[in-house]
């Protein structure tokens, strides 16, 4: 049975030599130590983009991982085998080169087209149900920007973070008996 590992993290990240090694021999040791042959991603994060590069960079070791995106609605991906062709016709589009994530599959929930705005949650749900590990980079200080209520509204509220909502939930599954594994790979506090 193949084993399955998500990726999580805040939209921005602190980006560091010690953050990419501390992501790469924790992905390295899950496919050598942990049997993880399928690697699934989300969101349009910095941290996933980071995840995306170093699983990608490492198929050339590990030719038998795959990628996985689960897309919402307002997501899409680029299949391997087209992403050569995408890249060319956008970057003639742009006149710069545009380099596009590719996996080997997507995957779009049973909800992608009628979750309102919920829907990153419950595709990020999905993907911890779907996993035997989870790898985080959760900032518990950290804190998204404050909103407005609504486009003509003068009060405002704090936000949930994604990344917490997902932590939390992977926590919850764990004690509820699910089989699954927690790797946090942020060590940082914030100051804020």
């Amino acid at each position: 049975m193949q084993k399955t590992c998500s990726f999580f993290g805040h939209r921005k990240i602190k980006y560091t030599i010690s953050l990419r090694n501390r992501v790469k021999n924790a992905i390295v040791n899950l496919i050598e130590h942990f049997g993880v042959s399928v690697f699934l991603f989300g969101s349009r994060s910095e941290f996933d983009t980071l995840c995306h590069e170093i699983v990608t960079d490492l198929r050339d070791k590990y030719p038998h991982i795959k990628r996985k995106a689960y897309t919402c609605r307002s997501e899409t991906c680029t299949l391997e085998n087209e992403r050569e062709k995408w890249e060319e016709i956008y970057s003639h589009f742009e006149k710069r080169p545009v380099t596009l994530l590719g996996v080997e599959e997507e995957v779009e929930h049973k909800t992608k087209y009628t979750a309102g705005k919920a829907q990153y949650v419950e595709r990020n749900q999905a993907m911890i149900d779907g996993s035997d590990y989870c790898l985080f980079y959760y900032n518990p200080c950290y804190q998204p920007p404050r909103r407005k209520y609504s486009k003509h509204s003068i009060g405002d509220y704090q936000p949930k973070s994604g990344t917490q909502l997902a932590f939390d939930y992977a926590n919850q599954r764990k004690r509820a008996g699910k089989e699954l594994t927690i790797i946090n790979v942020c060590e940082e506090v914030d100051e804020n």
